[in-house]
């Protein structure tokens, strides 16, 4: 099993940040290489667009709104990994002076090496924070 993590912080509270990536089915508000995103299951299940036009299906395992936390699994995608399991969270920052966001990520190579997959996912990660950080304070 291969891991990463990345984290950053933004100049919004926990709470309005939580608003904006929270929603399981909120992706495109903040992610601009996913396109789209359709809930099935009674909004336990997200499909995705990317920019490509690729598909990609995730499950929410786990959601707790309190805890500004949730985490999904990917049942269908075009990367080399299975068992996949990540979680975004969100915290507040001493003070109030805005909020830290994690997204970590577990999952098994398939094809590649535990090198290239945490390669991938990290800069998935990465460039999905910056992101959002530009949302925030644009």
């Amino acid at each position: 099993m291969a891991t990463t993590t990345t984290s950053i912080e933004v100049p919004w509270p926990a709470d309005r940040t939580w608003q904006l990536i929270g929603g399981f089915d909120s992706l495109p508000d903040w992610l601009p290489y996913i396109r789209t995103s359709e809930l099935s299951e009674g909004g336990r299940v997200r499909s995705l667009t990317n920019e490509d036009g690729g598909t990609i299906v995730e499950r929410l395992q786990a959601f707790d709104d309190a805890a500004r936390t949730y985490s999904y699994s990917i049942q269908q995608a075009p990367f080399p990994v299975t068992d996949y399991l990540s979680t975004l969270t969100v915290h507040e920052l001493p003070g109030g002076a805005g909020s830290r966001v994690e997204w970590p990520g577990s999952f098994t190579p398939a094809g590649v090496s535990d090198d290239e997959a945490v390669a991938l996912f990290h800069g998935i990660y990465s460039d999905g924070l910056a992101a959002l950080r530009k949302t925030v304070t644009a």
